[in-house]
C-alpha cells in the first residue's frame, strides 16, 4: 500500500512538472511567435508602402505617431498612424491613403496661370501651423479640435472655415514672403511651349515674376552631419515649388544644376545643405557648367552647415553648424539678403615619384590642404567612418572621435622630422622649415572647426588675407598638441608665408595629406597648389551691436565689401 501511494505520489509530481514546463514553453514560445509575425507584416506593410510612395505625385512620408494634433484630410477623424505629404500637407490615416491619393492633388510643379494671367490658391483644408493667423479676421487659426480651416499650399495664407467668403482677392495668389525665390508652376509651363530656347527668352518670362527675381534651388546632402537634411527637405518642399528641391542622394549636383540653363541668366541661388566636402561637390558641378560652355548661368551659392567642421561656411557668415535653431523661412530671409562674393578655387596636382606614365591625381581645393597630424586624424575618422557610418551621424560624437585621435597622435608622435622628408617652395623660393610635423596651405579664414589660423591670437602683425586676392596662406604646425593650443588661442602656428603657387617634395616614406577633409595616405611624390578659378558665394552678415561690430565680420569679408 506504501508502495502504491509512493507510486501514484510520484506520478501527481511527475504531471504537475510537465503542465509546468508546458505553460513556461507556451509563456516563451507564443510572445516569440506573435513578435515574429508582427515583424513580419510590418516589414511586409513597409515594403507595401514604399511601392506605393513610390508611384504617388504625393511625397508622402509615413509615421507611427505625429507629433501634433493631426486630422485626417478624407474621413476628418483624429489620426495617431498614418501618412502626410510634406509638399502639400495634406495628411490621411492608413485606412483613407489610396482615397487620399486619388480624390486630393499635390502641388502642381508645372500648370498653365488663370485666365487673367494671375495664379490661383491652392487650398488644403485643416491641420495648419502652429502660431498661424487668419488673413481677414487676425484671430489664431487650427484652435479647434477638429479638421478646420484652410492653408494655401503656394503663399501659406491661413483663413478660417468662417472667413473664407470675406477674403479679398479669394482666387489670386501672390505667392507670398518667398515670392522672389520660388519658381512658379506658370513660368515652366511657358518654357516648355517655347520654339526657341535662348536666354533672352528666359530673360522674357522671367520679367513676369516680377522684379527681382532671384529663384533658388536648395541641394541637401542626407548624409550629413546630424542627419537633418531629410527632415530640411519637407520643409523646403512646403515653402517652395518641389522641383526646386534636390536630394543629393539621388541625383547628383550636375543634374540638378542643369535647372539653372531654364531660368534667366545670372538670377539663381543655390543653397547647399551639408558639410564643406558637400560644397565643394556642387562648386566641381559649376565648374563642369563652365567647360560646357554655361557660363552665364552659373548660380550664386550659398550654405546651410549640417557637417562637423564648416570652416567655409563660418567664413562666409553662415555659422558653424546648423541645428534648427532657426526656422526654415529665416533662414530663406537670409539668402535673400546676401551679399555676393568672389571666392578663389585651386588645383592641387600630386605626382607621385617614380610613376612617369601614369597621369597626375588632379584635385579641387576650396578650404585649405594639409599634411601631417591633423591630416592623421582625418584619415583615421574617415577609416572608422567607412567601417562602421550610422555611429558618426552625430556632430557631436564626430568631434569627440576627432579628439579621441588627436590624444593619441599626441603620444605616438607619427609624423615627426616632417622638415627632413619634405621640401617647401612658395612662388619658386624655397623655404627653411623649423621642426615641423605638419604644414598647412589655407584659402579661407577659418580651419580645424572654427580656429582663426592665418591670425592666430592677434598679437603678432601679418598680412590681411582675401577670398579673392589669388593667394594662399601657408603655416607650419609642431605636433597634435600644438594643434589643439592653436584651436584653444593657447597658441600661434608658425607662419611661413603667402604665395600664388606652393609646390611641396615629399623625398621619402607615407604621409597622410588631406584637402578639404578628404584625406589618404601618399608616398614620395610632387604636390603643386596652383591657382584654378573663381566661385560666386553669397555672405550674409549678421545683425551686430555696436560693441561687437569688429569682431563679428572676419577681416577679410570685411576688407572686401569695403572695396568691391
Amino acid at each position: 500500500m506504501c508502495r502504491e501511494g509512493d507510486e501514484a505520489q510520484d506520478d501527481c509530481g511527475s504531471r504537475e512538472e510537465w503542465t509546468l514546463l508546458f505553460w513556461t514553453s507556451l509563456a516563451v514560445i507564443v510572445p516569440v511567435i506573435i513578435t515574429l509575425w508582427c515583424s513580419a507584416q510590418r516589414s511586409k506593410r513597409k515594403t507595401h508602402m514604399k511601392d506605393f510612395f513610390r508611384k504617388s505625385k504625393h511625397g508622402w512620408h509615413y509615421t507611427d505617431l505625429f507629433n501634433k494634433p493631426t486630422y485626417c484630410c478624407v474621413c476628418s477623424q483624429h489620426i495617431l498612424q498614418g501618412a502626410f505629404c510634406d509638399c502639400c500637407g495634406v495628411c490621411a490615416d492608413e485606412l483613407c491613403l489610396r482615397r487620399a491619393d486619388r480624390s486630393l492633388s499635390c502641388k502642381e510643379i508645372v500648370a498653365p496661370s488663370g485666365r487673367d494671367g494671375a495664379m490661383e490658391h491652392r487650398w488644403v483644408r485643416g491641420n495648419v501651423p502652429l502660431a498661424s493667423y487668419c488673413a481677414v479676421c487676425k484671430q489664431q487659426c487650427g484652435t479647434q479640435p477638429k479638421l478646420c480651416d484652410f492653408r494655401c499650399v503656394w503663399c501659406q495664407t491661413t483663413v478660417h472655415d468662417d472667413c473664407m467668403d470675406s477674403l479679398a482677392d479669394a482666387d489670386v495668389c501672390d505667392l507670398g514672403e518667398f515670392h522672389s525665390l520660388i519658381i512658379p508652376p506658370h513660368y515652366l509651363y511657358r518654357v516648355n511651349k517655347l520654339r526657341r530656347r535662348h536666354p533672352d527668352e528666359y530673360s522674357k518670362l522671367g520679367s513676369s515674376c516680377g522684379s527681382g527675381w532671384t529663384p533658388v534651388l536648395v541641394l541637401a546632402n542626407t548624409r550629413s552631419g546630424n542627419n537633418m537634411g531629410e527632415a530640411l527637405l519637407g520643409e523646403f518642399r512646403t515653402l517652395l515649388n518641389p522641383v526646386q528641391v534636390f536630394d543629393l542622394s539621388e541625383l547628383t549636383p550636375s543634374k540638378a544644376l542643369q535647372l539653372c540653363t531654364l531660368l534667366p541668366p545670372g538670377s539663381v541661388r543655390v543653397l547647399v545643405c551639408g558639410g564643406d566636402g558637400t560644397v565643394g561637390w556642387v562648386l566641381d558641378a559649376i565648374d563642369t557648367m563652365k567647360l560646357k560652355g554655361q557660363d552665364q548661368f552659373i548660380p550664386r551659392v550659398t550654405i546651410l552647415p549640417l557637417g562637423t567642421g564648416n570652416d567655409l561656411s563660418n567664413t562666409l557668415g553662415w555659422g558653424a553648424g546648423y541645428a534648427g535653431e532657426i526656422p526654415v523661412e529665416q533662414v530663406l530671409r537670409n539668402v535673400l539678403d546676401a551679399e555676393v562674393v568672389k571666392m578663389d578655387r585651386w588645383k592641387v596636382q600630386v605626382a607621385s615619384k617614380g610613376l612617369y606614365f601614369r597621369k597626375p591625381k588632379v584635385l579641387s581645393m576650396n578650404n585649405y590642404f594639409s599634411v601631417g597630424p591633423d591630416a592623421l586624424m582625418a584619415l583615421n575618422f574617415h577609416t572608422h567612418r567607412e567601417k562602421t557610418p550610422s555611429f558618426f551621424s552625430s556632430r557631436i560624437i564626430n568631434k569627440a572621435v576627432y579628439f579621441l585621435y588627436g590624444t593619441k597622435d599626441c603620444l605616438v608622435q607619427e609624423c615627426k622630422d616632417l622638415d627632413k622628408r619634405i621640401e617647401l617652395e612658395l612662388d619658386g623660393e624655397r623655404v627653411v622649415l623649423p621642426s615641423l610635423e605638419g604644414i598647412i596651405v589655407c584659402n579661407i579664414g577659418y580651419w580645424g572647426g572654427g580656429c582663426r589660423l592665418w591670425e592666430g591670437m592677434g598679437d603678432e602683425p601679418c598680412p590681411p588675407t582675401r577670398l579673392d586676392d589669388g593667394l594662399l596662406e601657408v603655416v607650419g604646425v609642431f605636433g597634435s598638441f600644438h594643434c589643439a593650443q592653436i584651436q584653444v588661442k593657447l597658441a600661434n602656428p608658425v607662419r611661413l608665408g603667402q604665395a600664388h603657387t606652393v609646390r611641396l617634395v615629399l623625398k621619402s616614406s607615407k604621409m597622410p595629406m588631406q584637402v578639404d577633409g578628404e584625406p589618404w595616405a601618399q608616398g614620395p611624390c610632387t604636390i603643386t597648389i596652383t591657382h584654378k578659378t573663381q566661385a560666386l558665394m553669397l555672405y550674409h552678415s549678421a545683425e551686430q551691436t555696436d560693441d561687437d561690430d569688429d569682431e563679428s565680420i572676419p577681416a577679410d569679408i570685411k576688407e572686401y565689401l569695403q572695396f568691391a
